[in-house]
């Protein structure tokens, strides 16, 4: 017996198999997809701000989707939301910026347990704070520079900002005064200035880290004490604030001002002389390194370690005057 076969359901088949092909393709590129966290100090910050562009640039193209959690600088809300996010079961990777690292660890610790991918982004986890690299265990990556180098590049450029007063009357603004990284900060820019017996901190205030209203209030307050002051330093939002004080005041140029992050409006102060320096800050590079060092780690089963976003910053991450043209701002203060 002679059996024939049409082309016609020949044709069908090949198109269900075809078909089949593209429906399994489809869904193994789906099931590449990844779910990350991304639990922030604070989603109001402007620091903050740049490195989630720049990580969303990354995860993007390495089909990650994040979920950002707002922390609202508060310890004890983002300890929930770790809790919640490794309950929930649903991302294979967290990247973490703590309002207060060390509390975090039990936590963070129970999530590696689980096989969620921990990167740590711009503020330390762990106790030493003079170090980029992972405190924990299993920790794929920590992207930061050290708050205590920060606050001795803070120090360096302060010495230099008094040369030749032999009193000179310095004010510290700290972000949020008692939290580690202001701590930390402090303590590297007083290891410095004790070695000067002329440099002397007359005063102090703190001006948060969300904007120049901080800084303008906590100048107020101080030149309304004390005006004898030779130089300010703190944060960028902080200084951003205190230069406009001193512009309504009249004051621009008679006090030397020192910011710390590297921001559009420092940058901008330094080259026109309304600022006297500051300490560099590359947070769009620490978005990037941090969503790189996820990527790898979920791919790749790769871990990067500590990465220092200014260890390959001009000079030392030390911004004045003679410098500035080396320096483009990652953010806008």
């Amino acid at each position: 017996m002679n059996l024939k076969f049409s082309k016609k359901p020949l044709g069908l088949i090949a198109s269900m198999f075809l078909a089949f092909l593209f429906a399994f393709s489809s869904n193994a590129v789906y099931a590449k997809s990844y779910e990350v966290a991304y639990l922030s100090a604070s989603s109001a910050n402007t620091w903050l701000g740049a490195s989630v562009k720049t990580m969303e640039a990354v995860a993007a193209a390495n089909d990650i989707n994040i979920t950002e959690f707002d922390g609202q600088f508060d310890p004890a809300k983002q300890n929930a939301q770790l809790q919640d996010i490794i309950a929930s079961g649903k991302y294979q990777g967290i990247i973490v910026c703590a309002a207060y690292g060390v509390g975090m660890i039990p936590d963070l610790e129970e999530a590696i347990a689980a096989g969620i991918e921990i990167v740590v982004l711009n503020q330390i986890v762990g106790p030493d704070l003079t170090t980029s690299d992972p405190q924990v265990d299993g920790i794929a990556a920590s992207v930061l520079a050290s708050p205590y180098r920060s606050g001795t590049r803070h120090g360096e450029l302060t010495v230099q900002a008094c040369e030749g007063d032999d009193n000179c009357e310095v004010v510290f603004i700290y972000g949020i005064k008692g939290i580690p990284i202001d701590d930390a900060i402090r303590q590297g820019f007083d290891d410095v200035i004790s070695q000067h017996p002329s440099i002397k901190v007359v005063a102090e205030g703190e001006g948060k880290y969300l904007g120049p209203e901080g800084g303008i209030t906590a100048t107020q307050d101080i030149l309304s004490m004390n005006k004898s002051f030779d130089v300010m330093v703190g944060a960028d939002q902080s200084i951003q604030g205190a230069a406009i004080v001193l512009a309504d005041e009249g004051m621009t140029g008679q006090i030397k001002l020192i910011g710390l992050g590297g921001s559009a409006p420092a940058i901008a102060g330094i080259k026109d002389g309304s600022w006297y320096g500051g300490v560099y800050g590359a947070p769009g590079d620490e978005g990037t390194y941090a969503m790189e060092a996820m990527v790898d780690a979920l791919k790749n089963g790769v871990d990067q370690g500590g990465i220092d976003p200014l260890s390959s910053a001009p000079d030392n991450g030390i911004i004045t005057s003679e410098n500035v043209s080396k320096f483009s701002a990652q953010w806008d203060g």
